[in-house]
């Protein structure tokens, strides 16, 4: 049987629906607090969790690889408003397949924009760096020195 951690880092296959892990056990997992998942059930990002005799949450596999995707979707910058979407869709079935690509298809041209962005980014840091390594290396001082620690 897979560890919380292994199935949320590696949510493959069909998903263990078996209610058996921990709040504790995914917020440490995800990086998510226990009252970001406690808000994400409370607004329909994922569905509701079992609960044992004494009302404790209990997380299946399948909740773990829908917080792994929506992690991942996150991390891209989609709204939380977004995601919902998305799930409702994924919620409504097969049926939605066509919106639930075309949403992602749009997502995914913001992304590749974004990363666009972010390599012109890069590229003007990079020209200031050799700018200013030629810069010391003009007034005598070595360009590899210890770089000083920023301050908050």
């Amino acid at each position: 049987m897979r560890t919380c951690s292994d199935v949320f880092n590696t949510p493959v296959g069909e998903p263990d629906r078996t209610p058996r892990h921990s709040i504790s056990e995914v917020a440490a997992a995800s990086g998510l607090t226990a009252h970001t998942l406690r808000w994400y059930e409370r607004i329909g990002l994922l569905d509701p969790v079992d609960r044992s005799a004494s009302g404790r949450r209990s997380y299946c596999d399948a909740d773990l690889h829908r917080l792994a995707f929506l992690g991942r979707l996150r991390l891209t910058g989609m709204t939380v408003a977004d995601m919902l979407r998305y799930v409702e869709l994924a919620r409504r079935g097969e049926q939605t397949f066509e919106d639930r690509r075309d949403l992602l298809l749009a997502h995914r041209e913001e992304v590749r924009q974004r990363i666009a962005d972010l390599h012109a980014t890069l590229a003007v840091l990079d020209y200031k760096i050799d700018l200013y390594v030629g810069r010391i290396a003009e007034r005598g001082e070595p360009a590899d020195r210890p770089q000083r620690k920023k301050s908050a």
